[in-house]
């Protein structure tokens, strides 16, 4: 008969690894719009961090932070706004030591390069706009205090196409499904078959910096506070400005 307590201690170690970070290891959550950015920072970090593995997850901010609100494994999470690290902290998910801006971006209007849009009232003349969605998407909440702002909330109701995150709103931009897509300047400089048309004045919309945290269960791994000290680095910095990223 197998031994009850060596039984016993393999399954909680079991249950320990599942949760867990294994050493060398970060657990990453990140917007969607990062990933390209975040890939190459993590690939310059682990060449003065050699063993130092990741693991990413890129999607929504608002749906990052229900899932590790829910208990997801994350040791460090990158918002593309204040928000959501501010939820989390409320709740006593992240560790309020290490919280620091990560960078700025802007919000844009993509599209097809013969349009032609001179201010915000021209987007009431489309079709179909598609936006992050603003309960989950950043983006998509600036697109629609913007929108609010402008004072085109109304003309645009039924134009608006919802997305689950920015590479979704620049597909559709990019494949014609929609007349224009609202973005982060950094997604925006990704297109290859549409173009930037416009650019959203700052004070028609919240502008705050992409945040980034270290949550409670990966304030005990050393490798993700090494990697948030990092991208605070004037090598990251410069690495995220090739990408587009502004210092405000």
């Amino acid at each position: 008969m197998p031994n009850p307590i060596k039984t016993l201690l393999i399954a909680l170690l079991l249950a320990l690894t599942s949760t867990s970070a294994l050493a060398g290891e970060i657990r990453l959550a990140a917007g969607a719009g990062m990933k390209e950015a975040l890939n190459t920072l993590s690939v310059s970090f682990t060449k003065t961090h050699p063993g130092t593995t990741f693991i990413r997850t890129y999607a929504a901010a608002g749906a990052l932070a229900m899932q590790i609100e829910n208990g997801a494994p994350i040791d460090l999470y990158i918002s593309a706004d204040a928000k959501w690290v501010n939820y989390l902290q409320k709740k006593n998910l992240i560790d309020g030591k290490w919280v620091a801006p990560f960078a700025w971006n802007d919000i844009v209007v993509v599209g097809r390069p013969s349009l032609k849009i001179g201010s915000m009232k021209d987007l009431t003349k489309l079709q179909r706009i598609a936006i992050g969605n603003p309960t989950s998407a950043p983006a998509g909440e600036s697109a629609m205090e913007a929108f609010r702002n402008a004072g085109i909330k109304k003309q645009l109701a039924g134009k608006l196409v919802m997305t689950r995150d920015m590479p979704q709103t620049m597909m559709y931009a990019e494949t014609g499904a929609v007349d224009v897509s609202v973005t982060h300047l950094t997604e925006a400089l990704t297109a290859k078959q549409s173009k930037i048309l416009y650019t959203v004045p700052h004070n028609l919309y919240t502008r705050t910096p992409f945040t980034m945290a270290i949550t409670q269960s990966g304030k005990t791994n050393a490798n993700a506070k090494a990697f948030f000290s990092y991208l605070q680095s004037p090598e990251a910095k410069a690495i995220l400005q090739k990408y587009g990223y502004l210092k405000k």
